[in-house]
């Protein structure tokens, strides 16, 4: 069953102290497609989560399921699951009891519960933990459990804040490959949020960026990196972000209060301007080396078989082809 799912001018404002944590939101998710959604700390992001599954209502502006406004259903009626982030399972019921928590609420009868949670275990591979407590499992264990729990509702939506935060490393790659998957399954959509870029990047087919509950921009994770739309998005996308420079640092015919973006893969570093390194960072198979031009870092992407040392003095180029203006006043890129 497929679903779309958008939001009009939607925003939401703290019944407290009045401020706005979502203001003035407007995205759609079409059926088969992951919006991620990154931002710092208190931008608006789980709030958005809340106001699609109707744990907040908005305060302006719409929640849209299939063109039908649902404001006036409940949470439990939604067709829309939410994986939280710490997975808040029952820690005094097993797994299968867990997984069908959900269908016991709306009465769905016994037999059928049980054919649906064996269903949905083996989809997940956790049908061999069914008679397990939480507290027997793993972390990856968990996270899949929380997601049958969600998927076992059948829902046309899925809503996920910070599903793979707790997974190491390892598990988190593996766990990222098959959650991408599952979220596209059978046409659902689905609002993924996370502070992980690589996760964003990886799971989205688009990337929403929210800064104080604002929508700062919305694109594919290829646009999102190579023309972000304002300067606040070349800071915080990308490993690193852009460099950001006067336009007359780098010697680029613009106005005064322009900001060059630069992206550490477009300096060239063996011919060009000399430049005082002043720092190194390693990464296993490249440095990051900031370069000083004017008090003002620009870094440079490079291999570590050039061996650079803090203090050395080296030639670098920007590709001017590839960089990016913007306007000092609003931050808005430049056509």
């Amino acid at each position: 069953m497929t679903s779309r799912l958008a939001v009009e001018g939607l925003g939401h404002r703290h019944a407290g102290s009045g401020t706005w944590a979502l203001r003035d939101l407007t995205l759609a998710v079409e059926p088969g497609q992951v919006l991620a959604v990154v931002g710092p700390s208190g931008s608006g992001k789980t709030t958005l989560l809340r106001l699609v599954c109707g744990l907040l209502r908005p305060t302006e502006g719409r929640v849209l399921l299939d063109g039908v406004d649902a404001a006036a259903v409940p949470p439990e009626r939604r067709p829309v699951a939410m994986v939280f982030q710490g997975y808040a399972l029952f820690p005094h019921l097993t797994v299968r009891d867990n997984i069908a928590f959900g269908l016991a609420v709306r009465r769905v009868p016994r037999a059928q519960r049980r054919a649906r949670v064996d269903e949905v275990a083996a989809t997940l591979r956790v049908d061999g933990l069914l008679d397990r407590l939480p507290v027997e499992l793993s972390g990856g264990e968990r996270q899949r459990v929380a997601l049958a729990r969600a998927l076992v509702r059948d829902p046309r939506v899925f809503c996920l804040d910070e599903p793979l935060s707790s997974l190491d490393p390892v598990l988190r790659v593996e766990a990222r490959r098959a959650l991408s998957a599952l979220l596209r399954a059978d046409g659902r959509s689905a609002v993924y949020v996370t502070h992980d870029q690589a996760e964003a990047t990886t799971v989205g087919d688009q990337v929403a960026v929210l800064r104080e509950g604002q929508l700062e921009q919305v694109a594919t994770p290829r646009e999102l990196y190579a023309r972000p739309a304002t300067s606040f998005v070349a800071r915080f996308v990308g490993t690193p972000p852009m460099s950001l420079l006067p336009a007359a640092a780098l010697d680029v015919p613009a106005r005064a209060d322009v900001l060059v973006g630069v992206r550490a893969e477009d300096v060239h570093v063996g011919a060009g301007k000399p430049y005082v390194v002043r720092e190194v960072e390693e990464h296993g198979h490249e440095q990051l080396l900031a370069l000083d031009v004017g008090g003002i870092d620009l870094v440079a992407r490079v291999p570590l078989v050039m061996n650079v040392r803090v203090g050395e003095t080296v030639l670098a180029q920007v590709n001017p082809v590839r960089i990016r203006l913007y306007d000092g006043a609003t931050g808005r890129l430049l056509p």
